[in-house]
C-alpha cells in the first residue's frame, strides 16, 4: 500500500515518469518569457523616450499608457483579452495573449526605468548634441541611450525576473505554461506537493541566475562609482 505522505517516494517516481507535460510547459514558459521581454524592452524604450519628450502630448500619451498598465492587475488584463477580444470578435491564442499581455504589462514598467535612467543624464549631455546639430531622436539614439544601459541594467534585470514569473498567472487561460501544466498534473494525479515543488524550482532556475546577476552587477556600479569619488581626496 502506497504511502499517504504528500512527499512520499513514490510519488516523485510517478512524478518523473510523467514529467513530459510539466518539461513542455517549461519550455513553453521559456519562450513566452522571451518574446514578451522583447516586446517589453521595445515598448519600454519607445515609452520612455516619449515620457521625457519636449512636447506635452507624447508625455502625456505616455504617462496615460504606464497609469493603465501598472495600476490595472495583470490577471484582469489578461481576462480581458482572453474573454472580451473574443466577445468583440478578436480571438487570440493563448501563447499570443500570453506574449502581448505580459509584454505590454512590464513594458510600462520598463518605459519608468528607461524614463528615470534619461532623467540621470547630465543636462551637458543633451546640450552639447543639439550644439552638433542633432535633433531629440538623434540625441537619444547617440548620445543618451548608448550611455545610460549600464545604469538601467540591474533594474531591467530586475524587471526579467519579475517577467518570468508573472507568466504564471497563464494558468488560468489554460495556457498550457509552467504553471498549468504543473497544476493540471497535480489535479488528476494529487501529487500536489511534487508537482509543485518541482514547478518552484524550476521557476527559481529561470529566475535565481538574473537576480544574482542583478544585485552583483549592481555592488560592482557602486563599488566603480566609489572608486570615482574617492581619486580626487587621495590626489589632495
Amino acid at each position: 500500500m502506497n504511502s499517504t505522505n504528500p512527499f512520499a517516494l513514490w510519488r516523485w517516481e510517478a512524478l518523473f515518469q510523467n514529467f513530459d507535460s510539466i518539461g513542455a510547459g517549461f519550455l513553453r514558459t521559456l519562450q513566452i518569457a522571451v518574446l514578451a521581454l522583447l516586446l517589453s524592452l521595445v515598448i519600454g524604450v519607445f515609452v520612455g523616450i516619449l515620457s521625457t519628450a519636449q512636447s506635452w502630448l507624447p508625455r502625456s500619451i505616455a504617462r496615460v499608457y504606464v497609469e493603465i498598465f501598472q495600476n490595472i492587475p495583470l490577471v484582469i488584463q489578461i481576462f480581458f483579452m482572453y474573454n472580451g477580444l473574443a466577445m468583440a470578435g478578436l480571438v487570440l491564442s493563448e501563447f499570443t495573449i500570453g506574449v502581448v499581455g505580459v509584454g505590454l504589462y512590464h513594458g510600462a514598467y520598463v518605459g519608468e526605468v528607461v524614463r528615470a535612467g534619461i532623467l540621470s543624464m547630465p543636462k551637458g549631455q543633451h546640450e552639447a548634441a543639439y550644439s552638433q546639430g542633432f535633433n531629440y531622436a538623434q540625441t537619444m539614439r547617440y548620445i543618451i541611450l548608448p550611455q545610460m544601459v549600464k545604469s538601467i541594467l540591474p533594474p531591467l534585470t530586475n524587471q526579467a525576473v519579475n517577467l518570468i514569473k508573472n507568466t504564471s498567472v497563464l494558468a488560468i487561460i489554460a495556457g498550457a505554461d509552467l504553471m498549468y501544466a504543473a497544476d493540471s498534473y497535480a489535479s488528476y494525479s494529487l501529487n500536489y506537493g511534487p508537482a509543485y515543488v518541482i514547478a518552484g524550482l524550476l521557476y527559481f532556475l529561470l529566475c535565481f541566475p538574473l537576480a544574482t546577476f542583478s544585485r552583483k552587477y549592481e555592488e560592482k556600479l557602486k563599488k566603480n562609482d566609489s572608486v570615482v569619488v574617492d581619486i580626487p581626496e587621495v590626489m589632495e
